[in-house]
């Protein structure tokens, strides 16, 4: 995510707002998507996936492991909100931010709600989930390449959504704007996270929305693995690249770290 700057739903969002580089990313990291769920990389994934395997059910559900219960969960919660709602005023994000980072987690909340009333109602089995963009991204690909006569779903019907909300807000807010790579370094850098995002998010089953916050928000064990493997990779990576003075990796992308994250 730190090489790509963002993550799917990130460069998803930048690539309507006309942003060529988020475009470029996105396409590839579709594709390494694709190819680790079904493609070539599809037998490295499953390697590494043996490595270490956590049975369905109570043993993936930390609220049971644990025996918090649900208001011990629901504290859990309070704490962290408590927490982010400190740390955005002491770095003093404006009002915009605070309401686009309620409307996200709304939505993954709704997201869960939204599938579990239409599995209740529709005939055939239907899924019950929440907001993801790698899995989804991968298979609007296959759907644009191949003809397939699989029915439409809350997964399809999500990327093209995100986009088209995305390419509207910034329509009307004056935020339309075409930036594409002035060198060939910040190229390099941007294929190289996209597609070992991927593939990590194949590998992980999901993005950082699909499990940092969709998983994370009803305590499984695995996404909350994910999710903190994910913070620190990033903390490091950005360390390392991001908090070098003058960067090579940036020195073709004037300003490019500004608003990065």
């Amino acid at each position: 995510m730190i090489l790509a700057r963002g993550c799917s739903s990130r460069l998803l969002v930048l690539a309507a707002q006309g942003n060529l580089r988020s475009l470029l990313s996105g396409l590839i990291f579709a594709v390494t998507a694709q190819t680790a769920w079904t493609g070539a990389l599809s037998p490295l994934r499953e390697t590494i996936s043996a490595w270490w395997t956590v049975d369905g059910g109570t043993p993936r559900d930390l609220i049971a492991r644990t025996g918090i219960g649900h208001g011990g969960a629901l504290a859990f919660g309070a704490v962290w909100l408590g927490a982010a709602i400190f740390w955005a005023r002491r770095q003093r994000v404006p009002a915009w931010g605070w309401a686009g980072a309620i409307g996200v987690g709304l939505s993954i909340a709704a997201a869960w709600w939204f599938t579990y009333a239409v599995s209740r109602l529709a005939f055939d089995p239907h899924p019950i989930q929440a907001l993801s963009f790698t899995g989804p991204s991968a298979e609007v690909l296959n759907r644009v390449l191949f003809v397939s006569d699989k029915p439409l779903n809350f997964d399809v019907g999500l990327v093209p959504g995100v986009f088209l909300g995305s390419f509207i807000a910034a329509s009307l807010f004056g935020e339309l704007k075409l930036e594409g790579f002035e060198g060939g370094p910040g190229m390099r850098r941007y294929i190289a996270g996209a597609m070992l995002m991927g593939f990590g998010g194949m590998l992980a089953g999901g993005c950082a929305v699909g499990v940092g916050l969709s998983g994370a928000a009803v305590f499984t064990l695995t996404s909350w693995v994910t999710l903190i493997a994910m913070w620190a990779s990033a903390a490091l990576t950005d360390r390392l690249l991001d908090q070098q003075p003058a960067s090579t990796l940036d020195q073709s992308m004037p300003g490019a770290s500004v608003g990065a994250r």
